[in-house]
């Protein structure tokens, strides 16, 4: 039973709403709210507290895109946490290129790396019982209907790897949503390897789905994020079962963690065409999923950021 979670990026959107979902279960006993800004963090708490009636929510300052940050608050927090929910992230905004001190790309470190290390250290300290989940993304084993393919690599060696976390794999101006569902797929890839040399605790990697009201788009600039966010999304992707709303999407992560019919190392997403509705195993879209070599290279490729 998970009594007690933590949650990063959740002052907004999905990680926010699962929070809410998550107080509403008379099981659950206390909720860290891992963000970086703690005045947004504040006013999020205190409008989690008036919804649910439940004064359960406590913050913790964190930027995961900072690794000195999670290691200063994995030491901060004062007790261990039953479930780890991997929320926070998004498209890098203009700084997405950036490389931090560790020589990854922003939306690398703030999408996976620091996750990397906040599992690490809780896991060193002691502080993570049960379940880690990591928010996946169906872009990660491809999009048909979004023009998005699966990653293509030519090797899927360790040096490859390294070099989509350093940036130099793409292209100039290669578009965010690709760059995006590259770091996804390292991700999941990641979050299996960590399943089989930890086989005492659960990981999934879990994707939200396509949902709408999240701060992801706000990433997006001119044109496209309008057409995105303000015509496709309202009006016609729901058509196409290619949107849902975000209390579904927050749903997917509350059932994640709880349903412990889901296995361990699997990453759980949206059915072929749609990124709604019922979840099933990725990797009957995209193999190299659950090929372990291939885990083990990005496992790898990710660490050597960290030494």
């Amino acid at each position: 039973m998970n009594k007690k979670i933590l949650i990063t990026g959740a002052n907004v959107g999905i990680g926010k709403d699962t929070a809410r979902q998550l107080a509403m279960k008379n099981e659950t006993e206390k909720i860290y709210l891992a963000c970086r800004n703690e005045t947004k963090a504040i006013a999020a708490k205190k409008d989690l507290e008036k919804k649910t009636g439940r004064s359960i929510f406590e913050i913790i300052v964190m930027d995961v895109s900072d690794i000195d940050s999670v290691k200063t608050a994995v030491l901060n927090l004062p007790e261990p946490i039953d479930a780890l929910i991997m929320n926070a992230g998004g498209l890098g905004g203009k700084t997405r290129d950036r490389l931090t001190k560790e020589g990854a790309t922003q939306i690398f470190a703030s999408n996976v790396l620091g996750h990397v290390v906040l599992t690490d250290e809780l896991i060193k300290a002691g502080k993570l019982k049960n379940i880690a989940l990591f928010a996946g993304s169906e872009s990660a084993r491809g999009i048909k209907k979004m023009g998005l393919k699966p990653p293509e690599l030519k090797t899927s060696s360790t040096n490859e790897f390294k070099s989509i976390i350093d940036g130099t794999f793409f292209g100039y101006k290669t578009e965010a949503l690709v760059i995006y569902a590259y770091v996804k797929y390292i991700a999941a890839l990641w979050m299996s390897a960590m399943a089989r040399k930890h086989n005492h605790m659960r990981f999934i990697t879990m994707s939200p789905g396509s949902t709408s009201g999240t701060a992801v788009l706000d990433d997006i600039s001119g044109f496209k994020k309008f057409r995105i966010k303000y015509i496709m999304m309202p009006f016609i992707m729901p058509l196409m079962g290619m949107v849902h709303g975000l209390e579904k999407g927050a749903k997917r992560f509350v059932d994640g963690i709880n349903n412990k019919k889901l296995k361990s190392g699997v990453f759980y997403g949206s059915k072929l065409n749609v990124l709604t509705g019922p979840i099933v195993d990725q990797s009957e879209f995209f193999t190299n999923l659950r090929n372990t070599t291939i885990q083990d290279n990005a496992y790898e490729a990710v660490y050597k950021f960290l030494k």
